[in-house]
């Protein structure tokens, strides 16, 4: 494909400066706000500095293999990705797993950390010297391929929503989620602080805090297969998620039995909302893009029919 025909799609963000000036208005009173805390507001400027020069150099050296749209990470949701797209991200490890998850095809992603002196960057393999070199052979599909397995949860009205690290599923405040949990033929009642379904990518991430705790309060005294769960994650093209349940509580009518586990495609979770009006399914960290999940509401947990996939 010619650089006339290639579509090239940028994601960035907005930096923590710009978003101070949106809640301030200028950057007087930004300065001022930082500053007024004690802290150093130059670092917010450096930063600020090094990643438009990322993005400027970025959007350059791509403009040379094909047609580029840059794309802020405000408007993914709503944004439709051409299926032949090359799809390069700018940002911190969030902003790919963003990406990923409202890709709707398996196009190709390349990670790149704008400023790595910053960010450690576990999905940013790349900084912006090695796209010149990297775009003209992703685009001809002369590179490798990271596969990541996604989680997705269906309602019984139809609405999904799916997960590149993981997906929460529980109350909307700090009070006990309410549910039936079903696997197989094995089926409880929850009283509990939520579910989290982690994906291989995420397993390091939310899921692996949990098992810490665990091992702390079992005095690091866990199962071997748990032991290496919590130490090391698991494959990020693995055929499975794991779920934990957080907090179970035990009473005469609540079971504290199917806490853990795996989901695979013949085995999905099912659960049945008890919460007359706090229920909240949301995914990879984003409270504010969630499905409600109240009372007689179905929720499936599957692996998702759509994956990514990382360059490397």
């Amino acid at each position: 494909m010619d650089a006339l025909n290639q579509r090239i799609v940028l994601v960035t963000r907005k930096t923590r400066l710009e978003d101070l000036i949106v809640r301030f208005n200028t950057i007087e009173q930004a300065r001022f706000y930082v500053e007024h805390l004690g802290a150093d507001f130059s670092d917010y400027e450096a930063e600020h500095r090094i990643y438009l020069d990322a993005v400027q150099t970025a959007e350059a050296t791509l403009g040379r293999f094909g047609r580029v749209q840059r794309l802020d990470r405000g408007f993914l949701s709503n944004y439709l990705f051409a299926p032949d797209a090359l799809v390069v991200v700018l940002g911190q490890d969030g902003l790919v797993a963003n990406t990923l998850k409202y890709l709707k095809g398996a196009q190709p992603v390349i990670g790149v950390n704008p400023d790595p002196a910053r960010w450690d960057g576990v999905l940013l393999p790349f900084e912006v010297k090695d796209l010149a070199a990297l775009t003209p052979e992703a685009i001809a599909g002369k590179r490798s391929l990271n596969r990541v397995t996604m989680a997705r949860a269906t309602l019984s009205d139809g609405q999904e929503l799916h997960a590149v690290n993981d997906l929460f599923i529980g109350p909307r405040t700090h009070v006990s989620a309410r549910y039936q949990i079903q696997q197989g033929n094995r089926s409880e009642t929850h009283s509990s602080s939520g579910l989290i379904v982690s994906t291989g990518l995420g397993s390091t991430g939310w899921f692996q805090s949990l098992l810490a705790g665990a091992a702390g309060i079992l005095g690091h005294n866990l199962e071997g297969s748990v032991q290496d769960l919590r130490e090391h994650g698991f494959a990020w093209d693995a055929d499975h998620l794991q779920f934990t349940v957080r907090e179970p509580f035990p009473s005469r009518v609540t079971q504290v039995e199917l806490v853990f586990g795996q989901v695979t495609r013949n085995q999905p979770l099912r659960l049945v909302s008890q919460m007359a009006g706090y229920g909240v399914i949301f995914s990879d960290g984003i409270e504010a893009d969630f499905l409600e999940f109240n009372a007689g509401m179905t929720a499936t947990i599957s692996l998702a029919e759509r994956y990514g996939q990382l360059v490397n």
